[in-house]
């Protein structure tokens, strides 16, 4: 068993629903119990069930800087994790909140919070709730302005330009990696973009954040992506655009882990 799971590799066959490779090709979300795909932009559950699953414990604590419909922290609580989820729109986050605890929590506990996550004050929130430090984060942020989700300037989604937006998620990076547990491993699920007639590479504008304040990149994963809502009904056109000129529609997202080794 290593120090960061519960997978007992004297029986490691049994885990056959874990991925192990760097390709994910998921058919569908997952919609049981209280996900729903409701909210806009949200994750599929997968993602994080599969991330818990092979870097956490029973009891371990994961912080997620974006909560959303709160994808993140129903998995956790399904697998036995406390969570904390921190979300800059008080209704999205108390939503979420109600949608969390329709869930059975069994030992689990999950803390919704309303605030930004470049600067909240998470220490004053764990010596509250005596949490010592996080043993995963899980970042799940606007993918920069594809999706409009707030007209508040705090929001990553307004960002006025690409180093802006950049330079928001570095603030979420340091303000939250900074109470993850030595050793211990971060995500980051991101997509790229197209702007200007070229390709936007916001994944690894995003990978570098964390790369230049001293984490191990220990996978890149990519996901396939389907129909979204904002091109659930213009499938054909995409295609003719395609077509028509010299560019490929995304059906691809990246799901970056990083490894701490060094104090913030």
């Amino acid at each position: 068993m290593a120090k960061y799971n519960d997978i007992d590799m004297q029986n490691w066959r049994d885990y056959s629903e874990i991925i192990t490779d760097s390709l994910w090709l998921i058919d569908r979300r997952d919609n049981s119990g209280a996900h729903t795909a409701d909210y806009h932009g949200n994750f599929i559950p997968q993602i994080p069930h599969q991330l818990l699953s092979r870097y956490t414990k029973q009891q371990d604590w994961v912080l997620d800087p974006f909560l959303g419909s709160g994808t993140t922290l129903i998995e956790a609580q399904r697998l036995g994790r406390n969570a904390v989820g921190l979300e800059l729109q008080a209704q999205v986050a108390e939503a979420a909140r109600q949608r969390i605890a329709s869930e059975p929590a069994g030992d689990s506990r999950s803390l919704v919070l309303t605030g930004d996550s470049r600067n909240f004050n998470l220490a004053e929130v764990m010596a509250q709730h005596s949490i010592k430090q996080f043993q995963f984060v899980l970042l799940h942020p606007p993918y920069w302005d594809i999706i409009h989700f707030s007209d508040s300037p705090a929001d990553l989604a307004n960002a006025p330009t690409l180093e802006q937006f950049l330079a928001d998620l570095a603030a979420v990076i340091e303000n939250t990696t900074q109470h993850l547990e030595k050793n211990r491993y971060c995500a980051i699920v991101i997509a790229d973009k197209y702007a200007n007639s070229q390709v936007v590479p916001l994944g690894f504008h995003c990978m570098q954040l964390f790369l230049e304040r001293g984490f191990l990149l220990k996978a890149i994963l990519v996901k396939n992506f389907g129909e979204t809502k904002g091109k659930s009904k213009s499938q054909g056109i995409w295609r003719y655009r395609a077509l028509a000129s010299d560019f490929y529609i995304f059906k691809h997202e990246y799901i970056f882990i990083f490894k701490k080794v060094k104090q913030l």
